[in-house]
Formats: C-alpha cells, sequence, structure tokens
C-alpha cells in the first residue's frame, strides 16, 4: 500500500532537484547571453581581419564621415554613412532617420565583409541595428 504522503526525504530531495534545475536554467541563460553580446572593436581592427568578424554582431564607435541619406525605389529612408577611428573606416548602413549628422556614434550591428543586394555588391558594411550618438 502506498503511503497518502511524500516522506520527509521525498520533499528534500524534490527541493534539492528544483534547486538544481533552477541553477542549470540560469546558468545557460547566461552563457546565451554572454554569447549574444556583441564584440566592442574598432574599423580598424575589423578591417585588419574582416574573416573574423565577418557575419558577426559588432559593436564599434568611432566619426561619422561621408553620410548619405536617401529613399529606396519602395519609398523606405536609409542612411549610410562611414564611421572612422582616425586610421580606417567601415561603411555603415541602416534604415530610418539619422539620429545624428556629425561627431561620434556607437554602433551596434552585423558585420559583413561581401554583401549582395540585388544588383549591388557592397564591402565590409555594418547593417546597424543601433545607432547612438555621442
Amino acid at each position: 500500500m502506498k503511503p497518502c504522503c511524500p516522506r520527509d526525504g521525498d520533499a528534500q530531495d524534490v527541493r534539492l532537484l528544483l534547486r538544481v534545475g533552477v541553477l542549470a536554467f540560469l546558468l545557460v541563460m547566461l552563457c546565451a547571453i554572454a554569447a549574444a553580446q556583441a564584440a566592442s572593436t574598432s574599423p580598424s581592427e575589423i578591417l585588419a581581419n574582416p574573416d573574423r568578424f565577418d557575419g558577426q554582431t559588432v559593436t564599434i564607435s568611432g566619426t561619422i564621415t561621408n553620410l548619405q541619406e536617401r529613399v529606396s525605389r519602395a519609398g523606405n529612408q536609409y542612411y549610410t554613412f562611414d564611421l572612422s577611428d582616425g586610421r580606417q573606416a567601415v561603411r555603415v548602413f541602416s534604415f530610418g532617420q539619422v539620429p545624428c549628422r556629425v561627431g561620434g556614434v556607437a554602433v551596434e550591428g552585423s558585420f559583413q565583409k561581401v554583401k549582395q543586394q540585388g544588383r549591388y555588391t557592397f564591402y565590409n558594411e555594418v547593417t546597424a541595428t543601433r545607432v547612438g550618438c555621442r
């Protein structure tokens, strides 16, 4: 015949398993967050080894040069600029309105060594998910 209630030892085992499960979940989440963090780097570092950064999310800072604002044939606003660290520059692309026209910016986005967009080919470009003025 089965007892109606768990024994004290069984309850302790369940609590221990719950604690271990929660700790394992938190560890997995921390690892996922760490992996998702963008690599903080510079245009010079990216251009010195573009294969290393190709397809990676990066965070870079520098100064805006060669800003161009456009509207696509589909009517979408976008802008591009060169992000310079004083030695080298990478091209940045983003949709929307440019948050700042001159000065320092921090950019987070995906770096691509070669990007095909229709009949156009772009080299060493960051597609920005976030552009913040400094």
